[in-house]
């Protein structure tokens, strides 16, 4: 039996009658047949977002130009991918390895449907575990005075591998704006749901000592303000008077690799569309 190509139908307009209709009936005409579709029309900015997962023995480039007139039509911002093409990503990271492991294990048993072109670290310390996965490896320290020079060294990483987006699991250096916005919504974080309340250094042993119950993390898109990025997932572990600084520890890593996870999955599959300083996310 033939299989016929796999396409992704993303769709961001403004909310209005008709839409689905005019998408379903599109896609009668090219011959297509839906896997799956979602849709939400957000009521507070008035957007309307949609993610058409379906199969159809055209080619990406024929089917992108018929579908132009309908996106005109509707003024819709709007991507179709071809399923087969993983997004191209780099993974920073800089001494802590837990997320990076996490990730680079569901990458080589085929769980996380991306391409992990490169790893770049400011430290060379998970170096062995990354040339164990037969990946490039870039060192490319950052101090005050280089950080521009190693920003722009990382920009022609992502032009030359041509990458699709950016992980940064637990990469402790601070993006410059600019790059933040050249990459808007290209770049997903990891960090512990304890910001803003316990910022600074060793925040879970500050969660500690307020006696915390609940341990968390947080992915979110990278943008200018720190740590405060429209969110895509989120999750939390419960701790009591029995756990230490190091259960807090091992409790937070452990949540950490699941959400940084699960964000880049459900990003890779086109299921994150940005909505102002929010996320929408077809999970």
């Amino acid at each position: 039996m033939t299989v016929e190509p796999s396409y992704v139908l993303t769709i961001d307009c403004p909310d209005r009658p008709g839409i689905v209709h005019a998408v379903s009936g599109f896609l009668v005409e090219a011959g297509g047949n839906i896997v799956q579709s979602q849709q939400f029309g957000d009521t507070a900015s008035e957007r309307f977002f949609m993610r058409v997962h379906f199969d159809c023995a055209s080619g990406a480039e024929e089917l992108r130009a018929a579908f132009q007139p309908v996106a005109d039509q509707f003024e819709m911002s709007w991507k179709l991918w071809d399923r087969s093409q993983l997004p191209r990503t780099i993974v920073m990271v800089s001494r802590e390895g837990h997320c990076l492991n996490d990730l680079l294990f569901r990458w080589s048993i085929g769980s996380l449907p991306v391409d992990v072109v490169a790893v770049v670290s400011n430290h060379r310390d998970l170096e062995p575990m990354v040339r164990a996965h037969d990946i490039p490896f870039h060192h490319l320290p950052v101090t005050a005075q280089n950080k521009p020079e190693a920003e722009a060294a990382l920009l022609d990483l992502v032009t030359g591998l041509e990458v699709d987006l950016v992980v940064l699991a637990r990469y402790m250096q601070i993006l410059s704006t600019e790059l933040c916005e050249q990459m808007s919504g290209r770049i997903i974080n990891i960090h512990h749901s304890f910001l803003p309340s316990f910022k600074g250094a060793k925040p879970y042993h500050q969660a500690y000592d307020r006696g915390v119950k609940l341990v968390g993390a947080t992915a979110h898109f990278v943008t200018a303000d720190l740590d405060e990025g429209p969110i895509i997932e989120q999750d939390v572990t419960r701790v009591d008077h029995s756990a230490n600084v190091e259960d807090f520890v091992a409790a937070g890593r452990d949540v950490e690799c699941q959400v940084l996870a699960r964000a880049v999955r459900w990003h890779a599959e086109s299921r994150v569309f940005l909505n102002g300083n929010r996320t929408v996310v077809f999970r």
